[in-house]
């Protein structure tokens, strides 16, 4: 199911970019560059009047074109040559651009024909058409490009409001009740080392163990040819690795682990995600599918790439009725950071709500002093050592929790092994919808409607939205003591040391 799906994705885009709504007017005597703010403004009515807008990038104030995420947003303050700012900028231009093609994707019919665009089919999802939104992109970009000023103001422009609700943590006394909740992440710091102290022939299953394998790649790359590709990739401005096509396919199959999970139950069983009747979306096959997305941290200024791996699952089963962390759906996070020469440096996981959040360290990176705090640091359970030929690694997921239990190193995929089945996991930014039409995975706060825990009712003190809820990527914080984002492009600077950089 999943192969016919990602089609349309393809010629929706094709469609997209022929044109735009609202289209300046033409008339000589007016000032193509406020026709143009006019278009985006009435293009964000619009979007927002739908409850459709994406939550993934955060919008640049004055620059309607741009959007930004953390990431990008780090180089603001960075001096910054002629060539590397137009990199930056033009980065944040095609932010902007796919956020903006998501949106008029999921704008309903009505909203859209307020707005003058033409609609036709495309293979059950909408496009639209007139006058091109990049070329009022075009227009603005080549101003604000020739401006010190607005050089200027971009910089001061380009950032990212956290994820945490100040006047929760007000509210909620969050300087006296954050000391039950720090000893609270300590008693399960301590659960999860003493479980990862047991020999893993020795760990408790419940069910049956299921192994999901990646596809096989038609060869493995050696370090030394992943080094060579990251060198490539990071042939621009910047210096950002940005492998694209079948290297970025390389590097995917290269680095995807498997799946070990204890199945107890359907709730235990991957799938693929969408929308049928109703206004939750659910598991519509058990595919079972691994969703990849590239990011990118920061050390020492240099980018790196990272590469993330999530598996979703139909629910966390309730444990009686008092249970405050079951509920629909249920993803945990894979993501691999590389060094520079294309080893792999610290591996972490979460799960999709932001909680659990775990690092397993290589021997390439050394654990920085911690300061005496009780804001959560870097949990690590567990290093892993450097791999030998052909090892994968292999993740142990229990049942119903989709706890990470063990990560172990394997020859290869057990002969029993399922494989599972790529996606990208932009596409669930604008899903089909049953009859016509699409509609994102996210609400435009980024949470994922009808996942939403009983643990809200009590965690709110400590200021994250919607705390056990299923969230977009950009939209993951993961401390309830402290303030600690997933996507920090300096996450991991600030707690480990690369040797031999």
């Amino acid at each position: 199911m999943i192969r016919c799906r990602i089609l349309p994705v393809a010629l929706f885009g094709a469609a997209l970019l022929a044109g735009c709504a609202v289209a300046p007017t033409g008339d000589r005597h007016a000032d193509p560059v406020a026709e143009c703010r006019e278009v985006y403004r009435r293009v964000d009515r619009a979007v927002a009047g739908a409850g459709v807008a994406d939550g993934m990038a955060a919008r640049v104030a004055g620059f309607p074109y741009l959007r930004v995420n953390r990431f990008l947003a780090s180089y603001s303050g960075d001096t910054m040559s002629d060539a590397q700012f137009a990199d930056w900028m033009s980065r944040m231009i095609e932010l902007g651009r796919r956020g903006y093609e998501v949106e008029l994707a999921n704008l309903p019919t009505e909203h859209a024909e307020a707005l003058g665009i033409a609609l036709w089919d495309v293979g059950r999802r909408y496009a639209w058409a007139g006058p091109a939104l990049s070329d009022c992109t075009a227009r603005l970009a080549a101003a604000d490009a020739m401006d010190a000023g607005r050089r200027a103001e971009l910089r001061e422009a380009a950032f990212v409001p956290d994820e945490y609700i100040t006047w929760h943590r007000l509210a909620g006394l969050y300087w006296l009740t954050r000391i039950p909740f720090a000893a609270g992440v300590r008693r399960w710091q301590r659960e999860v080392q003493d479980l990862f102290a047991v020999p893993e022939d020795a760990l408790r299953t419940s069910g049956k163990l299921k192994t999901y394998a990646p596809p096989p790649a038609p060869s493995r790359l050696s370090q030394q040819e992943v080094g060579a590709l990251l060198r490539r990739a990071t042939a621009n401005a910047l210096g950002i690795p940005d492998p694209r096509g079948d290297e970025l396919e390389a590097m995917f199959r290269a680095f995807a682990p498997e799946f070990v999970v204890d199945t107890a139950s359907d709730a235990d069983s991957p799938g693929e995600l969408g929308w049928q009747d109703g206004s939750v979306p659910r598991i519509v096959s058990k595919l079972p599918v691994v969703y990849r997305r590239v990011s990118h941290a920061r050390y020492q200024g240099r980018a790196l790439l990272q590469l993330n791996y999530t598996l979703w699952f139909p629910e966390r089963p309730r444990d009686g009725t008092w249970d405050l962390l079951g509920g629909h759906l249920d993803g945990v996070v894979w993501r691999v950071t590389l060094a520079p020469d294309g080893t792999p440096w610290v591996y972490d996981s979460m799960h999709a709500c932001g909680c659990y959040h775990l690092f397993f360290p290589t021997e390439r990176a050394a654990m920085r002093p911690q300061s005496e705090s009780l804001d959560e640091t870097a949990f690590s359970p567990q290093t892993l050592p450097g791999a030998a030929a052909g090892e994968r690694l292999a993740l142990r997921l229990a049942p119903g929790t989709h706890y990470l239990q063990r990560v172990v190193r394997r020859p290869g995929p057990a002969s029993s092994a399922e494989e599972y089945v790529f996606a990208e996991e932009e596409m669930l930014r604008s899903l089909p919808l049953p009859a016509s039409g699409q509609r994102s995975l996210y609400r435009p706060d980024g949470i994922v409607p009808g996942t939403e825990r009983g643990e809200r009712y009590f965690f709110w003190p400590m200021g994250v939205p919607e705390p056990g809820a299923m969230r977009q990527a950009g939209r993951h914080a993961t401390a309830f003591v402290g303030r600690r984002h997933f996507d920090d492009p300096g996450l991991l600077e600030r707690y480990f040391m690369l040797r031999n950089p």
